[in-house]
């Protein structure tokens, strides 16, 4: 899933793991959106929601050093993706549930705690799951079936939700790739940021109106009908 890189200016601080003081010493990916968006030097600026930044920090430290550079073009794209409706945090934990690999019943469980937040969200009938939750949880049969079980009577708040789970989601995801056996981590790192990205700015334009982030449409239509409900 490609579409949202963009050239960086010359003579911009270099991508490097962790947190940095200042532009000389380098940068991670959100102090270099915190830099190009005009803001104070931060690791957590403003201009981009609060769990997108969260996966963004994680995969430019799980991405080897070779390959962390090629994340840089993506940083323009997550300058102004930000807001307070909830559906961002669950749509943007639940598609990196569904893609990351390994710790199949922490991230059937985010499956489903996903899911049912979007349910009570939309006003969904109760178990039904998007086609692309149910093909997830179809390849790891065991933990579904585990995760069904743990999370039949479990209460899910909104700001628990929001503060603790989405986050231990994101971060679950990324770091299950980084220790997977797996080939090419690296670039299911990034795949894995583009298509948060993607699930963040569809809810941005969605909230905004028609006619916002106009890119954002295009990333959506080529990804197909991914999240017509099913029953499960």
């Amino acid at each position: 899933m490609r579409g949202y890189e963009a050239d960086l200016p010359v003579m911009v601080p270099v991508l490097s793991r962790g947190k940095h003081r200042n532009p000389r010493r380098g940068a991670c990916f959100m102090e270099l959106a915190s830099y190009l968006a005009g803001e104070r030097w931060s690791d957590h600026p403003a201009c981009t929601h609060p769990l997108l930044a969260a996966l963004a920090r994680d995969v430019n430290d799980y991405t080897s050093d070779a390959a962390r550079g090629r994340l840089a073009g993506l940083i323009p794209s997550v300058i102004g993706l930000t807001g307070d409706d909830l559906h961002i945090d669950a749509r943007v934990a639940l598609v990196c549930a569904r893609i990351a690999p390994g710790r199949q019943q922490v991230l059937a469980v985010s499956v489903l705690v996903c899911e049912r937040v979007l349910g009570d969200l939309d006003g969904r009938p109760a178990g039904w799951l998007a086609a692309s939750s149910q093909a997830a949880l179809a390849h790891v049969p065991d933990a579904a079936r585990w995760a069904r079980d743990f999370t039949r009577d479990l209460p899910i708040a909104p700001r628990a939700f929001r503060q603790r789970a989405a986050p231990f989601t994101v971060h679950s995801a990324a770091e299950g790739i980084a220790q997977a056996c797996i080939p090419r981590p690296d670039e299911m790192l990034c795949d894995l940021l583009i298509a948060a990205i993607s699930e963040c700015a569809a809810c941005v334009a969605r909230d905004a109106g028609p006619g916002a982030r106009s890119s954002t449409s295009v990333a959506v239509a080529a990804r197909g009908p991914a999240d017509a409900a099913v029953a499960p």
